[in-house]
């Protein structure tokens, strides 16, 4: 709504403000995405190296964090170790990080980054061919994006989701949440 747009946007203005908080949302941008898209470039590049470096380093930098700042970074990292561990074809360890990361978010609170965790997770094990858990994952992600308040990305999501299993699991499965979403956005 109008009321809640204004009032994110104070806050948002709010934070602005304040150098530390500022501070720490560019960090936190310029560390994590770069970081995520490094490990997954790395899976799809002939130039691995770089991009596991670039992954690395900011991996690196969510671990110095997470020292400092448990409750803020510490998710962050387990969600980097996560997909470093993909990258690198461990895949046990991936899932161990997956399922930290989705843990560590939950308990501090960051719907948001609960949600990633499981989006993430999904696709991991999407692509292992593990059906089943994939879409318990996207299940998860979906109902934290919605909790969010993200329905853009609640559509987008089904219509991944859509394109990828066969119908009859994304009947049973998705049902229940796409009357929440479609044209809620």
């Amino acid at each position: 709504s109008y009321d809640d747009a204004k009032e994110y946007v104070s806050k948002l203005n709010d934070c602005r403000e304040n150098a530390w908080a500022n501070l720490m949302a560019t960090h936190i941008n310029t560390a994590l995405y770069p970081g995520l898209i490094s490990f997954w470039v790395a899976r799809k590049s002939r130039d691995a190296q770089c991009w596991f470096a670039r992954g690395n380093e900011s991996k690196l930098t969510f671990k110095r964090w997470a020292e400092s700042s448990q409750w803020t970074f510490e998710n962050k990292w387990y969600l980097l170790e996560a997909e470093e561990s993909f990258s690198h074809n461990d895949y046990e360890a991936a899932k161990s990080f997956y399922k930290q990361a989705i843990s560590s978010a939950k308990l501090h609170k960051f719907v948001h980054e609960e949600a990633l965790a499981y989006e993430l997770a999904a696709y991991f094990h999407l692509e292992l061919g593990e059906m089943e858990q994939s879409m318990e994952y996207f299940l998860a992600a979906h109902e934290r994006y919605h909790e969010w308040g993200a329905f853009g990305k609640c559509n987008s999501l089904f219509e991944f989701v859509k394109s990828s299993f066969s119908p009859t699991s994304i009947e049973s499965d998705f049902a229940v949440f796409l009357p929440t979403c479609i044209a809620t956005d």
